[in-house]
Parts: C-alpha cells; sequence; structure tokens
C-alpha cells in the first residue's frame, strides 16, 4: 500500500485560467513542489512564486500532508 496526502493548491493570478482556483488534491507520498507543478501543468517560470504554507518554498521541498500550496505567476506594475 502507498502512502498518500493530502494538499490544498491555490493558483493565482493568470495561473488559474482555465484551471481552477483552489483544489484538494490527494498525492502520492512522497511528493515535491516540482513534481506537483508537473503534474498540473504548470512550468516552473509560469509561476516563480511558489508558497507552502505561507512560506517560499523550492522546487525540490517534499510536500506533507495538509499543507496548503499557493502559485503565483511573476507580478509586474508600477
Amino acid at each position: 500500500m502507498e502512502d498518500r496526502m493530502n494538499v490544498e493548491v491555490r493558483l493565482f493570478a493568470t495561473l488559474s485560467r482555465g484551471r481552477f482556483e483552489s483544489r484538494h488534491m490527494v498525492l502520492r507520498s512522497p511528493c515535491t513542489l516540482r513534481q506537483l507543478m508537473e503534474q498540473l501543468g504548470i512550468g516552473e517560470a509560469e509561476a516563480p512564486l511558489r508558497f507552502v504554507n505561507g512560506r517560499f518554498a523550492n522546487l525540490d521541498d517534499a510536500l506533507n500532508d495538509r499543507d496548503i500550496v499557493s502559485l503565483f505567476p511573476s507580478v509586474g506594475g508600477g
């Protein structure tokens, strides 16, 4: 039997277009942020601002049960 974990994924701004804004997902454990993004079809450059439980996260960080993953596109303005 393989381990599973539940995470909440939140996509912001342009990332949610044609996808979703918030979704609970069941993932195989272990799973990294990079693997989750690949599963969602979101490239590294498409979501340069990545947070897990409100803290900046690296692509190779392992996810844990009940984590909240927030992905943001590049932010511009002036």
